[in-house]
Formats: structure tokens, C-alpha cells, sequence
């Protein structure tokens, strides 16, 4: 659970990011508690006048947004979004990234892919020098529940069903997450690539070259990583 500081951090982080959002831009809208800010001080510019049209990365999102009074488009009838705004489990400042604590990855990943500008929002605790210690979500197709454990220990992974009150976590998507352990990771884009080729693996929370920008809360001050073009 995140304590008083940390949540100062996310909020400042994410009133940050609604700067870069210009009127009548379609927004790729987060996933999680540090997005979630965003979405609500978005919701605030709306009943000001300013207009946005939102494209969200989860059911829970989109119930959100709905109840905001945000416009939606649906994410699978989108080709282009102008600017997206998500959080982060972990990142470094190699701009590697593991995402999909709450389940959402794949569709934040097609998020990321389809936007002009992406935008990650923390609080001061998710800055890592080597991603790992979180351990990475991976989206599985439960026909292939026992042939992708046995490709991620291959891997030399741990992977662990996630469990959520008792049962299995279900995505959006009708797939298990397998929460899995590889230890601290020296190359997040070889094993990223590696994922990749597993069949049965519908997507997973290692996040590489999908990152522009990296706003990140310390107290009440703003930390930027901006990639160069």
C-alpha cells in the first residue's frame, strides 16, 4: 500500500502530465492508481470547457472515465493517439520499464504502441537501476497454462499464478497473469524479445522503446526524463 508521501508524489506526477495534453487530443488513459489521478484532473479541465476524447487501457478504466463525463473511443477503433499518460511498477533511466500490477498490460502496450507522445507518471519509489525486484506480469492464454510455466522456467523464471480473493486473477482479456521472479534483470530487451516467442503468451510487463517521457515525483518536485530524439 502507498503511504502519504507516496501519494503526494503520484498526484503531483500526474497533474504534471495533464500539461501536455492540448484541447481536442485523443488521450491514451492509464491503468492503475497513478493514472487514475490523472484521469480525475483531466475530468476537472473537461468541466472547464477543455475538450478531449479518451481511449482507455482497461474495463476498470473505462468504467472510471465513464463516470467522469470523459468521451471514449474504444481502443480497437483507434489508429492514432495523440498523447498517453500511465504509470509504472518499475523503470530505469534507460527508459526499461515493468508495467501490468493491475493487470492491464496488453492493452496498455497497444496503447503505448499507437500514441504520438507516451507519458509515465511515478512517485519517487520506482526509479530502479536494474528492473526485477518487481516481479514481471505476464498475460497468459490459459490453453497454455502448463507449456508457458514450463518455457518461463526455462527461462529461468519463476512464474506464480496470481490469485485474487481466493481464485484465479481473470484479465480483461479472459487470460491468467503469471507473476513471474527472473531475478534481477541485465537485459530487459533480450528477455523481452525472448518472451516474445513464447506461443500462449498474449503479452507481458516488460515495456522497452515505448516510453518518451518519464515524469517522476520527489516531495513536491518534478523529476523529467525525456528521451532524445
Amino acid at each position: 500500500m502507498a503511504n502519504d508521501n507516496q501519494n503526494l508524489e503520484k498526484l503531483t506526477a500526474a497533474k504534471a502530465a495533464i500539461n501536455y495534453v492540448k484541447n481536442n487530443d485523443v488521450v491514451g488513459l492509464g491503468t492503475g492508481s497513478t493514472a487514475t489521478l490523472a484521469i480525475k484532473e483531466l475530468a476537472k479541465r473537461i468541466k472547464d470547457g477543455f475538450k478531449i476524447t479518451g481511449v482507455p487501457s482497461s474495463e476498470a478504466t473505462k468504467e472510471l472515465a465513464i463516470s467522469l463525463g470523459i468521451p471514449l473511443l474504444a481502443l480497437g477503433k483507434v489508429s492514432s493517439i495523440d498523447v498517453s499518460i500511465d504509470g509504472a511498477d518499475e523503470f530505469t533511466k534507460e527508459f526499461n520499464l515493468i508495467k501490468g500490477g493491475g493487470g492491464a498490460l496488453f492493452r496498455e502496450k497497444i496503447v503505448a504502441s499507437l500514441s504520438k507522445k507516451r507519458i509515465i507518471i511515478t512517485d519517487g519509489s520506482k526509479l530502479v537501476e536494474r528492473l526485477g525486484a518487481f516481479k514481471v506480469p505476464i498475460e497468459v492464454n490459459p490453453n497454455a497454462e502448463k507449456y508457458v510455466m514450463i518455457k518461463l522456467k526455462k527461462l529461468k523464471g519463476t512464474p506464480v499464478k496470481r490469485i485474487e480473493n481466493g481464485k484465479a486473477f481473470i484479465t480483461d482479456n479472459q487470460n491468467y497473469i503469471f507473476d513471474t521472479d527472473f531475478g534481477l534483470i541485465d537485459d530487459p530487451e533480450k528477455l523481452a524479445s525472448e518472451l516474445n516467442q513464447v506461443d500462449g503468451i498474449l503479452a507481458h510487463g516488460i515495456f522497452v522503446n515505448l516510453t518518451d517521457s518519464i515524469l517522476m515525483a520527489k516531495g513536491e518536485e518534478i523529476i523529467s526524463y525525456h528521451k532524445s530524439i
